[in-house]
């Protein structure tokens, strides 16, 4: 069973040669905790760690917010067979599918934000890096050519020229519904190489790549630092992006993820009302939902929106934006029916919370009486708690305290092929 991976986790002897000089790191400490009259436990131990191995290459996609593969990992080892369907509902950059994808699992992937499968999709088709490189070079760039916003406080204007003569040639191909695995791929490089802080970006130095800044602001930045936007090659540094992307995908994984994609599912729905999904379907999910009102998305993504044609304003409209904890829930008690419906009897959804407001609000133990009132059973809540190095902060999210950074995920199953009904929670055996 998974409770007893869970009590009688150990860390492999690579993992606490890493972590020797912290005191009882192979011990799963359980604590039981009352919600809503239920009494639940959770698992805290180092379960998964961003040091216990490198993750794909292939991962390795700017994304506001994104946990990391070995989140899903973890989950998709232990909760899943070869071709089962992982899902997840809130996609972002698409952790969740790709590192499904990589152990040979079926994968179904939504989001609200049509630039999560922009940037999602093109991974399972990875291109040949000579042949990238040949059909990158036929696209015709064209000199003089500016944007229909200013952007020259971002680039050099022999580089805005080369990005807009990208964007006019997917949107024209994107128009006919004529995009090919080429396009698709040079356009999610793109899309991720528009601003950053390093010479590897098409951009003068700006802030992060997953959050781009006003006009204004790289106006202020510009001055502060004395700098003024230089050239950068928009195919020379595709190319550099896309060899770093598929360093170590072997041949045999371009294979695998190339035949899950025939099977794949990529959606922009609300993820309450996913018909497209069959009753009873999928295995597993692994997710992390939107938060409170602590982004703005169309502020940091207005850029990548303007690239890839989309009206970020009116995408912000339909993303769930709850400036309540009242008004969270209710939104995603709706998705909980819905995964409910989808996921197998025997099957699980896992799904990530952060603390919001400084910690004053645990999602978790709200997340809790969410899905038992869909019907699923609570197996607990794992905490995954390692030592962390620098201090983050995301979304206003921030998980750490007493120096680790943890992971909390409320793990369900599914028992029953009915919903319960009107029971609201259920005794759970300690």
């Amino acid at each position: 069973m998974f409770i007893d991976i869970l009590t009688n986790f150990k860390l492999s002897d690579a993992q606490q040669d890493l972590f020797v000089s912290e005191k009882n790191t192979d011990k799963t400490r359980i604590e039981k905790i009352n919600i809503s009259e239920v009494q639940i436990c959770k698992y805290i131990n180092e379960f998964w760690t961003a040091k216990q191995r490198q993750a794909n290459s292939i991962h390795e996609v700017s994304y506001r917010a994104c946990f990391k593969p070995q989140l899903p990992n973890f989950f998709i080892k232990h909760l899943t067979k070869e071709r089962d369907y992982v899902y997840d509902p809130f996609l972002g950059r698409g952790t969740t599918v790709i590192e499904a994808g990589l152990l040979n699992r079926q994968v179904i992937g939504n989001d609200i934000n049509p630039l999560s499968v922009v940037l999602s999709e093109p991974r399972f088709l990875i291109p040949d890096f000579n042949e990238l490189a040949q059909y990158l070079e036929e696209i015709p760039f064209y000199k003089g050519l500016k944007a229909d916003i200013d952007l020259s406080m971002f680039y050099h204007p022999d580089t805005e020229s080369e990005i807009v003569s990208l964007r006019n040639y997917i949107s024209e191909k994107e128009l006919y519904n004529n995009l090919n695995s080429f396009d698709k791929w040079i356009r999610m490089v793109a899309t991720n190489r528009l601003t950053g802080h390093s010479k590897g970006f098409f951009s003068v130095y700006t802030m992060p790549p997953n959050q781009a800044v006003s006009s204004e602001r790289q106006i202020k930045i510009n001055e502060k630092r004395n700098q003024k936007p230089e050239y950068r090659n928009v195919k020379e540094l595709i190319l550099r992006k896309t060899k770093s992307l598929i360093k170590n995908i072997s041949s045999g994984k371009k294979k695998q993820l190339k035949k899950i994609h025939k099977t794949a599912i990529f959606l922009n729905k609300d993820a309450g009302k996913t018909n497209e999904i069959p009753d009873s379907f999928v295995q597993l999910t692994v997710t992390s939902p939107p938060f409170l009102d602590v982004v703005q998305y169309a502020k940091d993504n207005w850029l990548r929106g303007w690239f890839n044609g989309i009206n970020i304003e009116k995408v912000e409209k339909n993303i769930t934006m709850s400036r309540t904890i009242e008004e969270w829930t209710e939104v995603m008690q709706k998705v909980f029916d819905e995964l409910y419906r989808i996921t197998k009897k025997g099957g699980y959804v896992a799904f990530e919370v952060g603390e919001v407001k400084n910690g004053k609000i645990k999602l978790d133990e709200y997340v809790v009486p969410l899905g038992i009132k869909s019907g699923f059973k609570t197996e607990g809540i794992i905490i995954n708690q390692q030592t962390f190095t620098k201090t983050s902060n995301i979304w206003g999210v921030n998980n750490n305290s007493k120096g680790t950074n943890s992971n909390r995920i409320v793990l369900f199953k599914k028992e029953n092929n009915q919903r319960l009904g009107n029971i609201r929670f259920v005794k759970v055996r300690t």
